[in-house]
C-alpha cells in the first residue's frame, strides 16, 4: 500500500508540473501577442517614428507619451540594440531637437524614453545658447530635416539659482550664462512662490521667443510652418516634463517643404 500511495503523490505532482508548465506557455504566448499589437501600444503612448519625424505636431505627441511612459514606469527603452546601430551606419534622422541643460540628472534619451537616432541635443548649463549652440540647430533642421526644437529647463535648476541670488566676483565665464538669463529673473520678480523656478519657467519662455525671432533660418522656418519650436521643463522631484502652456499657443501649422 505503501508503494501505491508514493506512486500516486509522484503522479500527482507531474501532473501539476505539467499543468504549471501549460499554464507558463499560455501566458508567455499572451505577452508575446500583446507586444507592439494596437492595445499594447495605446497602453505604452506609442507614436510611429516616421509619423514623428515627418510631422513635428506627431513629435511633440511621441516626446510626451515618452515620458509618460517614463514616469508610470512603463519605459520600453526602444532602439537600444545592435540591430539600431547598425541601421544608423549610414546616416542619422532625429525626430526632434533638444535644447537643454548639461544637468546630469536630466538625461534626455531616458525621461523620453526615446533611442539610438531619436534626438539631436545640445546641452550646456542652463540651456543658454550662442553661436555654436545656434549652427547646431540650423544643422539639425536644414541637413537633418529635423522639424521639432523643444527648449528643455529643469526645476531647481544651478545655472538659474545663481542669476537670481546674482553673487559677486563670479569667476571665468560662468558670468556669461548668469548674465543671460538676468532678464528673466528680472521678468517674473514680482511673481508668488519659488523664485528660481519662476525664472526657470520664463527662462525657457524668453529662450522659445528667441529662436522663434532668430535669422536667418530658424524664424523663417518657423513662421512658413516648416518647423516647431516650443518650451517644457522637467520636473526633478517627480520625473515629468510639463509642456508650457504659452509655448504651445497659436502654433503655426505643419506645412511640408516644397521640393525644388
Amino acid at each position: 500500500m505503501k508503494i501505491n500511495y508514493y506512486i500516486t503523490l509522484i503522479c500527482l505532482f507531474i501532473a501539476s508540473l505539467s499543468v504549471q508548465a501549460q499554464s507558463n506557455r499560455k501566458s508567455s504566448s499572451k505577452v508575446v501577442a500583446k507586444i507592439d499589437s494596437v492595445k499594447w501600444r495605446a497602453e505604452h503612448y506609442v507614436i510611429n517614428r516616421d509619423s514623428a519625424y515627418a510631422d513635428p505636431h506627431l513629435g511633440l505627441k511621441k516626446l510626451m507619451g515618452g515620458n509618460k511612459r517614463f514616469v508610470e514606469g512603463k519605459s520600453i527603452k526602444p532602439r537600444q540594440d545592435a540591430q539600431t546601430i547598425k541601421q544608423l551606419e549610414n546616416g542619422q534622422k532625429p525626430f526632434a531637437t533638444i535644447v537643454g541643460c548639461s544637468d546630469s540628472r536630466v538625461p534626455n534619451e531616458v525621461i523620453f524614453d526615446q533611442g539610438l537616432g531619436d534626438l539631436f541635443i545640445i546641452r550646456t548649463a542652463g540651456q543658454v545658447s550662442a553661436a555654436a549652440s545656434y549652427g547646431s540647430m540650423e544643422f539639425a533642421a536644414l541637413k537633418l530635416n529635423t522639424k521639432l526644437i523643444v527648449v528643455l529647463g529643469h526645476t531647481e535648476c544651478g545655472a538659474v539659482a545663481a542669476a537670481v541670488q546674482r553673487p559677486e566676483n563670479v569667476p571665468g565665464h560662468i558670468v556669461t550664462l548668469i548674465n543671460d538669463i538676468k532678464p528673466a529673473v528680472a521678468k517674473c520678480a514680482h511673481l508668488p512662490g519659488d523664485p528660481v523656478n519662476n525664472a526657470v519657467r520664463q527662462n525657457v519662455i524668453e529662450q522659445v521667443n528667441h529662436l522663434r525671432d532668430l535669422e536667418p533660418i530658424l524664424h523663417k522656418k518657423y513662421v512658413d510652418g516648416e518647423i516647431l519650436i516650443v518650451g517644457a521643463v522637467y520636473d526633478i522631484h517627480t520625473g515629468k516634463v510639463e509642456f508650457l502652456q504659452e509655448t504651445l499657443l497659436n502654433l503655426p501649422q505643419h506645412k511640408l517643404k516644397k521640393k525644388s
